[in-house]
């Protein structure tokens, strides 16, 4: 286990780590914070055993159990106990915890598919000698054991995964890229808890056979403490033996830890129906049986619905190829990614998945990377370019040098990411998990309450009243509303990440929906942020050429972007440069320089305006007597320039920069630089105004003309002009205090500030850029302004979504429970419809949200 001081949450929980092994971090009132990652807790009963477990320990002041990602995060007092004790009450509890060093295997158990199966496979291997942690996964199906190969072995874990009823279906190395998921369409029907399942059904047929259709042959066979015991009651109690077994075990490890689940209820159900038979003779022998294989029946449905949630992580993981083939000392080598270094240089061939990130060093070919950026077009690489492992390489041949490890690439951020995001709980989740905690203790009070008020109130027999009781213990378990949220987030970011859009949290994806205005940055967002000339205007006499080799020479030592955009249209052209000396900087108004011994000028109007030039009359540059077609668009003298009143504002009301270019004596010349428009961005605006959103605004640094310039072009409700940082900042407060919702989209480096204080920050080109998939709460993974619709769609969806399942889920629950008494709801209906069915049912609904895509029908 390891320590690291710093955490990543402001509030001191909910901490992300980018490894997945537990950790122990600083938080700001002196505890620690503890993340474990316990993969096998893939179920609301598995967390609320291990934080049952955990909180028997003094000195923990906090508990916080992520089912959808497996992590635990503890905050806890270092006086009174540490990370190894915490991880020893996780174990206690039934469940692995990941840790680093030793050996470390990643097991493919597919049947772990739930929080409670991740418990049960977790306290298997705690019983085994030499066991670290162990991390499950049931979103993916494996299990990550960190062990001491001195005093186990390999097989030794397999062995006790599979005592817990679980098939390892594979083994990797934990750098292996294998996820250990296997074809679960195929496997699931026929694993063995369907074998004894469909086992338990024959023989629940066969007895229901002799109980009504051959009641002439359905004799006593016996009598168990003076309550006779017929032929078709054998049969039934086989039934329960047989697929009774992986339920009872649950409901043993839920007892040890005191945690009221629905193993633990349907155990008591079992044996409550069993004990009824046979002490009092009520014969439930048949509802005992029926919950038995209904309930194996129902797991598994629920494992076959958390098995397409999970496959959708899974794609993600696949992403990348397990080899590559690496140019050492001048041959090739086929090896494991995991294999790769830094600075090493891999070979990809036309059609072949990139492996790692890297720069291309030679070679020029088309790369798909809609897996990454969700970019529906392939790009042109060339030497210089970044790649991304996972992406596809189209045509052509590349050689790319490796630029971060397999475990740090662009692609396995992104996973872990998506593996983060789903521990940041909603506000509805969070509701949800407050009301579970008082619905099971209501439901079964009220169990308790009809199967002792039946007989009398009803006027039934004790044994009604009893199956009564037990229907009501199968509508006890919150799993169905519970897993309603979870798994809507699970499906809402993972089909973003494949659509080119990270989402870093549930609350970030919820918020978004409920997003009512949203902010523009300017440049680089709404714009390209690549400055480029757009018109050059000669004056008394000279020629563009000479215009433009002016303006080269005088900015060819400039580092500001204005310079670098002249220098490069003058190259563009093929201008040549001239001698430069005594280049002078004039601040925030220009350049000086000598061009071949003449001074030169080139800046803002306002420099020419203090060399004393009457800008209000500047001669246009004629063609034979006749005025340009440029002059004549600008000039209402036919042969002179008002430059002051024309010229320069009617640029500027373009979204133009404008540069004058001249000498002590004459203006040479106007040139005007702007930053281009997104092409997408005024659909993305009107888009988002037809999909609902209130208000949209561009806030920028530039001047009043240019920024109004572009706001009308694009379309935008309203705009902010020559804010500094700190004003940007203070304009998204403003918008936050008066709207409920407010989304900022910058280029995530540069906005920071605005990002952070925005309702949701949206990061524009995040993909291989580290600070902007760090900074904002969701990142535009290419510069593709037309996905801030579709996250926004999306978002608004898996809104509706989770409000349908939970108010679906509670619905249904409460309608059946309060029919209980009635008579109305057979303890088959309560499995199947109360249980197995909305399970099934929300997590269907959920997966509806794969099929919302960008726009153009493109996606990863």
């Amino acid at each position: 286990m390891t320590e690291s001081d710093g955490c990543s949450d402001g509030d001191g929980c909910g901490c992300s780590n980018a490894d997945s092994h537990p950790t122990a971090t600083g938080s700001h009132d002196g505890a620690r914070v503890a993340q474990l990652s316990v993969p096998e807790m893939d179920c609301p009963s598995c967390a609320g055993k291990v934080e049952s477990s955990v909180r028997e320990l003094t000195g923990i002041e906090g508990v916080d159990a992520q089912v959808a990602t497996g992590r635990l995060t503890v905050e806890y007092d270092e006086a009174e106990t540490d990370v190894d004790a915490i991880a020893a009450r996780v174990e206690a509890a039934g469940y692995t915890v990941a840790d680093d060093g030793g050996e470390t295997l990643r097991f493919g158990v597919p049947d772990m598919d739930c929080a409670s199966c991740a418990g049960k496979v977790e306290s298997a291997l705690g019983r085994v000698d030499g066991l670290r942690v162990v991390e499950t996964h049931p979103t993916t199906g494996t299990a990550v054991v960190t062990y001491d190969r001195n005093a186990t072995t390999e097989g030794d874990l397999v062995a006790a995964i599979e005592s817990a009823g679980y098939e390892v279906t594979e083994t990797t190395g934990e750098d292996d890229t294998a996820t250990g998921q296997t074809d679960e369409n195929g496997s699931l029907w026929t694993s063995s808890r369907a074998l004894k399942t469909w086992v338990s059904g024959v023989f629940v047929a066969f007895g229901l056979l002799f109980e009504f259709l051959l009641a002439g042959v359905n004799t006593q066979v016996g009598s168990v403490f003076g309550s006779p015991l017929h032929a078709a009651d054998i049969l039934f109690l086989i039934a329960v033996a047989t697929g009774g077994q992986e339920i009872l075990r649950g409901g043993y490890y839920s007892l040890k830890n005191r945690n009221l689940d629905i193993d633990l209820l349907m155990s008591i159900a079992i044996l409550g129906a069993l004990t009824a038979s046979l002490a009092f003779g009520e014969a439930l022998y048949f509802e005992a049986a029926t919950l038995a294989f209904l309930f194996s029946v129902a797991e598994l449905l629920e494992r076959y619905s958390m098995d397409r949630a999970r496959n959708s992580l899974a794609e993600l993981m696949d992403l990348s190829p397990d080899e590559a083939t690496v140019k050492r000392d001048g041959t090739e080598q086929v090896m494991a990614v995991g294999d790769v270094q830094v600075g090493d240089v891999v070979v990809i061939r036309p059609g072949e998945k990139i492996p790692m990130d890297g720069a291309v060093i030679e070679g020029t070919s088309a790369v798909n990377q809609a897996p990454i950026t969700g970019e529906s077009v392939p790009v042109d690489k060339t030497e210089g370019d970044e790649v991304y492992a996972g992406t596809i390489n189209e045509e052509g041949y590349l050689e790319v040098q490796v630029t971060a490890a397999a475990s740090d690439n662009t692609l396995s951020r992104i996973v872990q990411m998506v593996e983060d995001a789903q521990s940041n709980k909603t506000e509805r989740e969070q509701f949800v998990e407050r009301f579970s905690a008082y619905y099971t203790p209501v439901v079964v009070a009220f169990a308790v309450l009809v199967t002792l008020a039946s007989p009398t109130v009803f006027e039934v027999a004790w044994s009604t009243a009893v199956v009564y009781g037990l229907t009501l213990l199968v509508l006890a378990c919150p799993c169905a509303f519970v897993i309603s949220t979870p798994v809507s987030v699970v499906s809402g970011i993972t089909s973003a990440a494949k659509n080119g859009v990270l989402i870093k949290g549930g609350n970030h994806l919820e918020a978004m929906g409920a997003v009512d205005v949203v902010a523009f940055d300017k440049t680089g967002t709404l714009t390209k942020g690549e400055l480029t000339v757009t018109d050059v205007i000669p004056l008394n006499g000279n020629t563009e050429e000479e215009v433009l080799q002016c303006a080269r020479g005088l900015e060819q030592r400039s580092e500001h972007p204005i310079g670098e955009a002249i220098v490069a249209e003058a190259g563009t052209a093929g201008v040549e440069s001239t001698e430069v000396d005594d280049f002078e900087s004039i601040t925030g108004k220009g350049v000086r320089a000598d061009l071949d011994g003449t001074p030169h000028y080139a800046g803002k109007p306002g420099l020419f305006d203090d060399l004393g030039f009457d800008l209000s009359h500047v001669h246009a540059t004629t063609d034979g007597g006749v005025v340009t077609k440029t002059a004549q668009q600008l000039c209402q003298r036919h042969n002179c320039l008002d430059l002051l009143a024309d010229t320069v504002p009617e640029l500027q009301a373009e979204g133009k920069t404008v540069v004058i270019v001249g000498t002590e004596d004459e203006i040479e010349g106007v040139i005007a630089v702007a930053d281009e428009v997104r092409p997408e961005a005024k659909a993305a605006v009107s888009r988002l105004r037809e999909l609902g959103v209130e208000r949209t605004v561009m806030l920028t640094g530039d001047n009043e003309r240019t920024a109004g310039a572009i706001a009308r072009e694009v379309g935008v409700d309203d705009y902010q002009a020559e804010l500094l940082p700190d004003e940007k900042v203070a304009a998204i407060d403003d918008l936050v205090q008066e709207y409920d919702g407010v989304a900022m989209v910058g280029d995530g480096i540069n906005d920071a500030p605005a990002l952070a204080s925005a309702t949701v920050g949206v990061a524009m080109g995040a993909a291989g850029t580290d600070t902007a998939l760090e900074t904002a709460d969701i990142a535009l993974m290419s510069d593709d302004l037309s996905k801030l619709p579709y996250l926004y769609e999306l978002a608004n969806d898996a809104n509706g979504v989770i409000r349908q399942n939970i108010w679906a889920s509670l619905a249904v629950k409460a309608g059946l429970a309060l029919a209980v008494p009635f008579g109305l709801v057979p303890i088959w209906v309560a499995v199947l419809a109360g249980d197995a069915g909305m399970t099934t049912a929300v997590t269907g609904n959920a997966m509806r949200l794969s099929r919302v895509r960008p726009e153009n029908g493109d996606g990863a």
